[in-house]
């Protein structure tokens, strides 16, 4: 709603009541307000604008039977309706009512519809609203509805989302802005007596520039130490750039939660350190080695298909992705296809009357399903593998624009080929910044 030029900024629109949607800004007093445009505005962010309240302070005058009320310092005209058996032109006064806009185009004006009309005590207020929003599907409600920010996954809408770790978000974060999120990963493996620790910083921008679609890169930076018992080496490397695109397709707002969905794509760029340590640097099958790079193969596209419903403190989701590897020198690690959940509870604040300072607890679960790989363009038995781990987490909303979080993926089930690095465990580490 920011985006609006009537509007203040984002920290100086205040929620009253978060469960029921109430809440209230002063506009720019060098700005003409609509409420057709704040309507619209809540509209693309996922919102429908039940009602709005003003309260203006400005001059009368009479225009035939109509009562008008001038307001500085923009001179916006406001037809008045209600009782006016005390108007008097000239005086100035304060009017509080109900808001709309009447007619469209060059011919639209704002009409408000006045239950209190008093003799004005200060010329320095020009107006404030008061605005009460209902969700897409709250047909059913006597009154609207505004969805609590930490569920809402918005583009474009009061409050800033936060996301899964690693289970993928159906949400876009912001409308017209974006996110800068690395983190960071310590992952240990091993195989037989060889032990490989990775260390590996991904950053990522996104930027939402619609309701309904959004972009985003990543680029993997990693550090891979491996001990064989003889022989210990390490590699520092670019890892394969991610491009991707991801579209929400569905999205209703109820009381405190909403649902959405989204179809994601992405293409992983052959542009990672492809270079495996030697025999003489490690005693590993070809295979083995390979996976001591920072990539899986070459150029490579991913499908992803994502859901979300928040409710009270609760929220779900889950994706289900596919990935297609092609070889890169002749060698790719087996397709995969990866299913994860997403389970969290809202533990902080207790009274949840205000967005931000929210601690989230999470509960994730990952499955992933891999085929075979090659090596030399031939299919490498003993390459396939099927895994579920639990990722345990917590994320925590120290700002509405700065998010901390941590997860601790644990494996439940390895059931890999002789030719496959088995996870110990895998720790990340991140932040969350919105712009």
């Amino acid at each position: 709603m920011s985006r609006l030029d009537f509007a203040p900024k984002l920290k100086e629109i205040q929620l009253t009541d978060i469960k029921k949607g109430l809440g209230v800004f002063t506009p720019k007093p060098d700005k003409a307000v609509s409420f057709d445009a704040l309507k619209a505005t809540l509209k693309k962010a996922g919102y429908t604008l039940d009602t709005a309240d003003i309260t203006l302070v400005g001059t009368l005058e009479q225009d035939g039977q109509n009562w008008m009320l001038v307001v500085d310092p923009t001179n916006q005209r406001f037809t008045l309706e209600g009782v006016m058996a005390d108007a008097q032109a000239g005086v100035r006064v304060e009017v509080v009512g109900a808001w709309k806009t009447v007619g469209s185009g060059t011919s639209a004006r704002e009409v408000v519809s006045v239950r209190e009309m008093k003799k004005a005590e200060s010329a320095s207020k020009v107006a404030t609203l008061n605005f009460l929003t209902e969700g897409q599907d709250a047909g059913e409600f006597s009154h609207a509805r505004f969805a609590p920010p930490s569920f809402s996954a918005l583009g474009g809408g009061l409050t800033k989302p936060l996301a899964p770790i690693r289970t993928t978000s159906p949400g876009l974060t912001v409308y017209k802005g974006g996110a800068v999120t690395p983190r960071f990963y310590f992952i240990k493996h091993h195989l037989g007596g060889l032990d490989v620790n990775r260390q590996l910083l991904d950053i990522s921008l996104s930027y939402t520039p619609s309701p309904r679609l959004q972009l985003e890169a990543e680029v993997p930076f990693s550090r891979t130490a491996f001990n064989d018992g003889a022989r210990s080496g390490s590699g520092v490397g670019l890892g394969n750039i991610m491009v991707w695109s991801k579209y929400r397709f569905y999205r209703t707002v109820k009381t405190y939660g909403d649902r959405q969905a989204a179809a994601r794509f992405g293409l992983e760029l052959p542009t990672g350190k492809k270079t495996a340590p030697s025999t003489s640097q490690v005693n590993a099958p070809a295979f083995v080695r390979q996976q001591l790079t920072p990539i899986s193969g070459g150029l490579s596209p991913h499908f992803d298909l994502a859901f979300s419903q928040a409710g009270g403190r609760f929220i779900f989701g889950g994706n289900v992705e596919g990935i297609l590897r092609s070889e890169r020198d002749g060698f790719r690690m087996g397709h995969e296809l990866r299913v994860n959940t997403d389970f969290e509870y809202v533990l902080l604040p207790r009274d949840y009357q205000a967005p931000g300072r929210e601690l989230f607890l999470i509960l994730e679960s990952n499955f992933v399903e891999r085929g075979r790989g090659r090596l030399n363009s031939l299919a490498v038995d003993g390459s396939k593998s099927t895994e579920f781990y639990l990722s345990p987490g917590l994320q925590y909303t120290a700002h509405p624009k700065f998010v901390v979080e941590g997860s601790v993926q644990i494996p439940v089930v390895l059931n890999t080929g002789p030719l496959v690095l088995r996870t110990e465990i895998n720790v990340l580490a991140g932040v969350k910044y919105l712009f």
